[in-house]
């Protein structure tokens, strides 16, 4: 595993997670699974920890898509016979997240819109204040033309051999891991990311924005860094 050294000089544990949901609307639309993995670097080299795999148990009377079904291989009978409840998965994210834990995902507005929006209804949303957040697809759109899915992260590091995004919460954050040790082999600036977050300006962010973090606009093609070009806007400098 990369060595992560900068991102473990300011924080416990990394926290990696992905959600699949019944939409896209994290207001309406549910989370049917969770998955994370943690990793820490208790003598100094960084190693998983802990991986978490749930399936999300529905609100009485909704059903998933049978586009979702299609995408994620996941059916109601499959949550009715494996998922469990709401505040189960909520108090089990409190654990997983408690200490000086960094969030990251890839295309983390996302997945922590629908997070917010599972502990508003059934947990305590209070618990992700203060948790700082990396967003390693911004990062990706900094290094590497479109397009910029996690499938196109996994071709351009040779990753195929190793990990699938297969649209299942397990699978897809294990290839974010292996995304991210990539990414740190790659250029070691991950941690100028933290609370920074990319988004494509034809779209705009795509619902409400996170209170914690600063949202920049990005193109299809790579320029420079994206916080170089914030810290060049901040002293009045054009680029």
């Amino acid at each position: 595993m990369a060595n992560l050294e900068r991102l473990f000089s300011r924080y416990d544990r990394l926290l990696l997670f992905d959600t699949e949901t019944t939409g896209l609307d994290f207001r309406r639309d549910q989370i049917i699974e969770f998955a994370a993995v943690a990793v820490e670097a208790p003598e100094g080299v960084p190693k998983v920890t802990a991986q978490y795999d749930r399936l999300v148990t529905l609100a009485p009377g909704t059903e998933v898509p049978p586009q979702i079904q299609q995408l994620t291989g996941i059916s109601a009978q499959d949550i009715a016979r494996s998922g469990i409840p709401k505040a189960q998965v909520c108090a089990d994210i409190g654990d997983l997240i408690a200490g000086n834990t960094l969030l990251l995902a890839y295309n983390a507005h996302f997945d922590l819109s629908f997070l917010y929006y599972l502990l508003l209804r059934d947990g305590d949303p209070e618990i992700l204040k203060g948790k700082d957040k990396l967003d390693l697809l911004t990062v990706y759109r900094d290094r590497h033309s479109y397009p910029h899915k996690l499938s196109s992260a996994i071709a351009a590091y040779g990753l195929s051999s190793r990990v699938v995004n297969s649209h299942r919460a397990v699978d897809d954050v294990l290839a974010t891991l292996a995304v991210m040790e990539e990414m740190e082999k790659e250029k070691d600036d991950l941690h100028c990311y933290v609370n920074l977050f990319g988004y494509n300006p034809k779209y705009g962010i795509g619902g409400k924005a996170i209170g914690s973090v600063t949202y920049r606009p990005q193109g299809y093609e790579p320029k420079s860094p994206l916080y170089e070009r914030m810290q060049s806007i901040e002293r009045g400098q054009t680029i």
